[in-house]
C-alpha cells in the first residue's frame, strides 16, 4: 500500500524563494578588494538571481549548459549560485588557484561556454582566453570596474547583463535529478575529475547541514565564509543558508589574518568555517597581537574545520584562547562534502577538557543520509571498534556514482561503496579517526605508521608552527617517516629537540628517521600539503635511524 501524500521535486530554487520570502531581510554582506562593504539581502540577491536567469536566457543558455566562475566569496558569485542553477544550467565553479594549464583542461573538460571572473582575476583569464576561443568572458562588475584585456573580443559586463533584464521570472520546474553544480577534484596526480551534484543531493546535503548534530546552522547565525565557494560548493554553506535565513559574510579576496578577524567582530559572526592553514594563521596572529585586541568582542563561538585534519594543537589554541569549539567535519568533493561531524554525544557533557579534545580530533560521527564501511585490505568488513584500521568507505544520498564523461570508469564496487582513500578506524560511538590516505600511510617492517598522528604530535610543539610526515625508502625497513619542519616565527627547534619530544608521545619504531626544517610547506589549491612535491624533494633522502 502506498501512503498518500503529496511530492514536490527537491530544487534549489525553493531555498531561494524561501529564503526571499520568509528571510528577505537578512543580511549578505560582501567585501571587494578595496575593502569596501556591500550590503544586500536574501531578497536582493533572489531578484537579482532572476534577473540573471533572464539574461541568461538572452545569452542563448539552455537547459544543461554549464556556466563557470572564476570568483572569490563576493555576493555576485552568490547570485550565480542561486541564479544559474535554479534556471536549470549548471554552475561550474573553478579554482582559479590552479594552474593555467589545469584551469584549460577544466574549463574544455566542461565545455563552458561562458565563464564569469572577478575583474582581479584579468591577467589570469587574458592568459587564458587565446587558449579557449569558444569561451565568452563576463566581468562581475560594472563597466568602470573591469579589466582591459586587449587581444580583441568582446567582454560582457555582468551589471550592464542584469540591468536589461526585469525580475518576472518563474523558475523552471525542473526533474529533482538535473544537473545542479559540477566541481572538480583537487587530485595531486592525474587530470581532475569532474564531480557533478543533483538539485536533489544539494537540498538533501543542506538539510544535513542545517541539522544539530550536523553543522548545527541556523536562522540566528551570522557565518563567516572563509571557505571558498569554489571548493566543494562550499560545504553547502549557500544553500543551507538560504535554508534556514542565517547571515552569510563574504569576505572576499583578503583571507588573511587581521581582515577575517576584523570582520568577525563587525559583523557579529558567531560561526565560520575554513581549512586548518587557515585557522593557523588566524590563531599565530591572534597570539601575536593579544595585547592589542579586546577578545571581549568576539561572538564567535564555533568553527568549522574540514578540508584535511586540524592538528590537536588548533583544537586547544581555539578553546583556551577563544573560547570557541572547533567542529571537525569530513567529507570529499566526491561526497558533497559532508560525511560525518564532530558533534558532541549527551555523554560527552560530563568530560572534562582534554578529554573532549580527545574527540574533537576525530573526525566525528557519520551524519544521517549517508553510511559507513571500514573494510579491510582483502575487502573484508571491519569491526568499529576503534583498533581495526581499513579504507573508509561511502554511500548515500549525496554521494557520487560516476565521474563527469565517465573519466576513471567504474568508481563503485558491486554493492555501490565508494572508495575514499582515507585509512581511518570508527569506535563503538561511531566517530572516525582517520589515520592516512592510503598513498600516504608509511609501510615500515610489515606495520602502517600513521603520518597524520606524528605531523599532529609535532605540531603540539611550541616551536612548530607546520609539520608534513613523508615516507623515504630504506634498504631494510622498506620505508621510514622523516619529519618536514616549517618553524614558528622566532623559534629556532632543533631535530633533537623533536625527537625527545616526540619519542614520549610514540613508541620508538614511529619516531621518524630524520628532522628537515624549510622555510613553508607547499599546499594544494584546496589548501592540503602538497605531499608529492616533497616526495619530489626529498627523494633519496636516507636518514639514519637513532
Amino acid at each position: 500500500m502506498l501512503g498518500l501524500m503529496q511530492q514536490r521535486p527537491l530544487l534549489i530554487s525553493t531555498l531561494v524563494d524561501y529564503a526571499a520570502k520568509w528571510h528577505g531581510d537578512r543580511e549578505i554582506v560582501s567585501r571587494d578588494p578595496e575593502g569596501a562593504i556591500h550590503r544586500s539581502t536574501y531578497a536582493e540577491v533572489a531578484l537579482r538571481a532572476k534577473k540573471l536567469a533572464r539574461a541568461l536566457d538572452a545569452l542563448g543558455l539552455r537547459e544543461g549548459d554549464r556556466v563557470a566562475t572564476l570568483a572569490w566569496n563576493t555576493h555576485r558569485h552568490l547570485e550565480l549560485y542561486y541564479g544559474v542553477t535554479s534556471s536549470g544550467r549548471v554552475l561550474h565553479t573553478v579554482n582559479p588557484r590552479l594552474f593555467p594549464e589545469q584551469l584549460d583542461y577544466i574549463i574544455r573538460h566542461a565545455e563552458d561556454g561562458y565563464v564569469f571572473f572577478d575583474p582581479g582575476f584579468g591577467p589570469l583569464v587574458a592568459e587564458l582566453a587565446p587558449r579557449l576561443p569558444h569561451v565568452r568572458w563576463v566581468s562581475l562588475s560594472d563597466r568602470a570596474g573591469a579589466p582591459a584585456l586587449g587581444g580583441g573580443g568582446e567582454l560582457l559586463i555582468y551589471e550592464e547583463l542584469l540591468a536589461g533584464q526585469t525580475a518576472d521570472y518563474e523558475w523552471p520546474l525542473l526533474d529533482e535529478n538535473a544537473a545542479s553544480t559540477l566541481c572538480y577534484t583537487s587530485g595531486t596526480t592525474g587530470n581532475p575529475k569532474g564531480v557533478l551534484y543533483t538539485h536533489r543531493s544539494t537540498v538533501l546535503h543542506a538539510f544535513a547541514a542545517c541539522a544539530v548534530d550536523g553543522l548545527g546552522l541556523s536562522g540566528r547565525d551570522s557565518f563567516l565564509v572563509v571557505v571558498p565557494l569554489f571548493h566543494a560548493n562550499a560545504w553547502s554553506v549557500p544553500f543551507s543558508g538560504a535554508m534556514c535565513g542565517m547571515k552569510l559574510v563574504l569576505p572576499g579576496p583578503r583571507l588573511d589574518p587581521e581582515s577575517l578577524f576584523s570582520l568577525m567582530v563587525q559583523e557579529g559572526c558567531t560561526k565560520s568555517g575554513g581549512v586548518p592553514t587557515v585557522w593557523l594563521n588566524v590563531l599565530s596572529w591572534v597570539e601575536a597581537n593579544r595585547d592589542r585586541l579586546d577578545l571581549s568582542q568576539l561572538a564567535l563561538k564555533t568553527v568549522l574545520c574540514g578540508g584535511s585534519a586540524p592538528p590537536r594543537a588548533i583544537i586547544e589554541k581555539f578553546h583556551d584562547l577563544l573560547g570557541v569549539y572547533l567542529l571537525h567535519a569530513w567529507g570529499m568533493t566526491e561526497t558533497s562534502p559532508i560525511v560525518t561531524t564532530g558533534a558532541p554525544l549527551h555523554k560527552h557533557d560530563a568530560l572534562g577538557r582534554d578529554a573532549r579534545i580527545d574527540m574533537q580530533v576525530k573526525q566525528g560521527r557519520q551524519v544521517f543520509g549517508v553510511e559507513l564501511k571500514l573494510s579491510g585490505r582483502g575487502g573484508q568488513a571491519l569491526p568499529h571498534d576503534g583498533v581495526s584500521v581499513g579504507e573508509l568507505k561511502v554511500r548515500g544520498n549525496w554521494i557520487v556514482s560516476g565521474y563527469f564523461k565517465g573519466e576513471g570508469g567504474a568508481i563503485l564496487d558491486g554493492d555501490g561503496w565508494f572508495g575514499t582513500g582515507d585509512v581511518a578506524t570508527i569506535d563503538a560511538d561511531g566517530y572516525v579517526q582517520l589515520t592516512d590516505r592510503l598513498k600516504d600511510v608509511i609501510k615500515s617492517g610489515g606495520e602502517w605508521i600513521s603520518s597524520i598522528e606524528i605531523e599532529n604530535l609535532a605540531m603540539s610543539h611550541p616551536d612548530v608552527f607546520e609539520a608534513a610526515v613523508i615516507a623515504v625508502a630504506h634498504p631494510v625497513w622498506q620505508e621510514r617517516p622523516l619529519l618536514i619542519v616549517h618553524p614558528r616565527p622566532g623559534g629556532a627547534p632543533t631535530a633533537e629537540a623533536i625527537l625527545a619530544f616526540l619519542s614520549e608521545r610514540l613508541p620508538k619504531w614511529q619516531l621518524p628517521d630524520d628532522v628537515v626544517f624549510v622555510e613553508s610547506l607547499p599546499h594544494t589549491a584546496t589548501g592540503k600539503l602538497l605531499k608529492t612535491a616533497l616526495r619530489q624533494r626529498f627523494h633519496g633522502h636516507l636518514a639514519v635511524s637513532g
